[in-house]
């Protein structure tokens, strides 16, 4: 997995909600973000959802806020203790447990929650085929997750970031779907103008680029052209 020891750094986690969500162009995308989730797994109230690779938090609390139990499971204990003491400041850490663990080998029996679901994950995935069947197996619904696209503008520049980025073609999500015995029910394309850059834009200039995305969405080229893809499947 790559980045497993970066997302660890104390320092890192200390400024990753701060240099990524909490201003300009960062607080469009954490957003717009929130909002694709919550479409994809609504309605959530009195559901039990685990989410991968939960980070600090910001999806599983807003996720307990709205009714669901939730679980979240990272490998950054740094990450986890930010996340628990979000949820409760937020006062939802009765419905919220936070896990530190493996997302190649879930210490969950099969079928144990409603929804399972993982958000800026799979870019860093060596072994994704393997973590979308464990994602399979231990729901009993839905499993939703997010790609980077290889067709999309990302692939001029993802060779020079610090860690990279796994990018997807549509016949690999085909054929990690299938792997998974998954059956695409939804999918959404976002972001033709990557979110790393939306993060360097005041934000008022983010949600000018935002307008333009949102025109070029609606051509036959938006589809296309996106950068992420949002992925809803149900357990076969």
């Amino acid at each position: 997995m790559k980045g497993k020891e970066w997302y660890q750094q104390e320092t890192v986690v200390e400024s990753y909600e701060d240099k990524r969500f909490s201003r300009g162009g960062g607080r469009l995308t954490d957003q717009l973000e929130k909002e694709a989730v919550g479409e994809a797994l609504a309605p959530v109230g009195d559901k039990k959802i685990l989410e991968i690779a939960c980070g600090t938090g910001r999806f599983s609390v807003m996720l307990a806020q709205q009714g669901a139990d939730v679980v979240g499971l990272d490998i950054s204990a740094p990450m986890l203790g930010e996340g628990r003491a979000k949820a409760r400041e937020a006062g939802v850490d009765d419905h919220l447990e936070f896990m530190r663990g493996d997302a190649a080998r879930l210490p969950f029996p099969d079928d144990h929650f409603d929804a399972v679901f993982a958000i800026r994950f799979f870019h860093l995935a060596d072994t994704p085929e393997e973590y979308l069947r464990e994602m399979a197996r231990v729901s009993k619904r839905q499993v939703v997750f997010e790609t980077y696209n290889r067709s999309s503008g990302r692939s001029l520049y993802n060779w020079a970031l610090p860690m990279g980025s796994r990018l997807y073609s549509r016949r690999e999500v085909d054929g990690m779907l299938d792997a998974a015995k998954l059956r695409l029910v939804d999918e959404t394309h976002e972001f033709v103008v990557p979110f790393g850059l939306y993060r360097k834009l005041p934000g008022g200039v983010a949600k000018a680029f935002r307008r333009v995305e949102e025109a070029v969405d609606r051509t036959p080229l938006g589809d296309r052209l996106a950068s992420i893809s949002y992925w809803n499947a149900t357990v076969e």
